[in-house]
C-alpha cells in the first residue's frame, strides 16, 4: 500500500527502541509512511479531551504494565491500538492466558492457581512433581523456578510471602512438561501464521533473551490449527505463540505473547519479514 497526502496518522509506543521497533520503523518508512514514536514515559493522555496524536498505534511497550494503561488510556480517547488494551491484559498475565486457552478448548500443561503459599503447597501435591512456579507478569523466563519436590517448593514459596507486592502472593503453578529443552515459537499476523521455530537451549528455559537459539521448524497443519487458534483465544491481532511437546509427542500451548519479539524468528525466517507483515495489518487497518 503507498501512503499519500490523506494518510492517517500512525504511531509507534515503545520506551526502548530495538530490533523488532526499528525493523518496523524501516518497514514504514520504506512505504512513505509518517509516523509518531510515542514514548511511554513522557506519555500522557487526558481522558474526554480531544486527543491530537496518531490514529493506529502499535504497541511496543515492553513493559507490561505501562504497554496496558497506555492501550487503554490511547483506545480512550479514540485511537486503534495494535494490540488492544484487551489483548494485553489478556496476553500479559499467565494465568488469564491458561483461562483463555481452556476457554478455547485448547491443549495446554496442567495449570493451577493458588491465591496462598499454603493453597500452592496442596496444589503442588495434587499436580505433582517436577513443576514450575511462575510470576504472573513477567517474560524473557525471570523469576520462573523449576521445583523438583515439597522441601525446595517450600523454600521458594517463602521468598514469594517476603515480595512486597499482593499479586506476587497469587501462585501460578504448572506441570513441567518433559521436552522443556525445546519449544516451538509461532509468529501470527492478522490471524495469518508466518512460520514457527525451534527453540532449543541448553537448560530447561528456551528463551532467546536467556541465549536459546532459533531453528527452522516446519509449519505444520497441527501447528498452524494451534497457533491460529491460541491467538484468537487471547484477542491477539499480533502475537509470538509458543508450543511444546511432552514426551509422547502431543503439541500443548504454553503460552501467547502480544508484543513479541522476533529477532531469533527473522533469523531463522530470512524469506518472511516479519516488520513489513505487521505494517501491512496497521494500514489495512488504517484504510478500513
Amino acid at each position: 500500500m503507498t501512503m499519500n497526502s490523506v494518510a492517517p496518522r500512525l504511531g509507534i509506543l515503545a520506551s526502548r527502541v530495538r530490533f523488532e521497533e526499528k525493523s518496523i520503523m524501516t518497514a514504514l518508512e520504506k512505504r512513505g509512511g509518517v509516523f509518531e514514536h510515542l514514548d511511554p514515559r513522557t506519555l500522557s493522555v487526558a481522558g474526554g479531551t480531544t486527543w491530537t496524536g496518531p490514529d493506529f498505534v502499535i504497541n511496543r511497550e515492553v513493559g507490561h504494565y505501562r504497554a496496558l494503561y497506555a492501550a487503554s488510556a490511547l483506545e480512550c480517547v479514540g485511537v486503534t491500538v495494535l494490540n488492544t488494551a484487551a489483548a494485553t491484559h489478556v496476553s500479559g498475565d499467565k494465568w488469564h492466558t491458561s483461562a483463555a486457552l481452556l476457554k478455547a478448548g485448547l491443549p495446554t500443561p496442567a495449570t493451577s492457581l493458588a491465591l496462598t503459599s499454603d493453597a500452592a503447597l496442596k496444589a503442588l501435591d495434587e499436580l505433582g512433581y517436577p513443576a514450575v512456579i511462575k510470576p504472573l507478569v513477567g517474560s524473557w523466563g525471570r523469576l520462573v523456578t523449576k521445583v523438583t519436590d515439597r522441601e525446595v517448593a517450600t523454600a521458594v514459596l517463602e521468598h514469594i510471602e517476603a515480595l512486597p507486592s499482593p499479586q506476587a502472593h497469587i501462585v501460578y503453578l504448572q506441570a513441567l512438561v518433559g521436552k522443556a529443552d525445546r519449544d516451538i515459537r509461532v509468529v501470527v499476523v492478522g490471524g495469518e501464521p508466518l512460520g514457527a521455530t525451534h527453540r532449543r537451549g541448553d537448560e530447561w528455559r528456551t528463551n532467546v533473551a536467556r541465549g536459546a537459539v532459533s531453528e527452522l521448524c516446519p509449519l505444520t497443519d497441527e501447528i498452524t490449527d494451534l497457533a491460529t487458534r491460541a491467538a484468537a483465544a487471547v484477542g491477539a491481532d499480533i502475537a509470538g505463540v509458543d508450543l511444546i511437546e511432552d514426551e509422547e509427542g502431543r503439541l500443548t500451548v504454553l503460552e501467547v505473547n502480544d508484543r513479541v519479539e522476533f529477532r531469533g524468528f527473522q533469523s531463522a525466517h530470512p524469506e518472511v519479514d516479519v516488520a513489513d507483515r505487521i505494517v501491512d495489518l496497521l494500514l489495512a487497518r488504517a484504510a478500513s
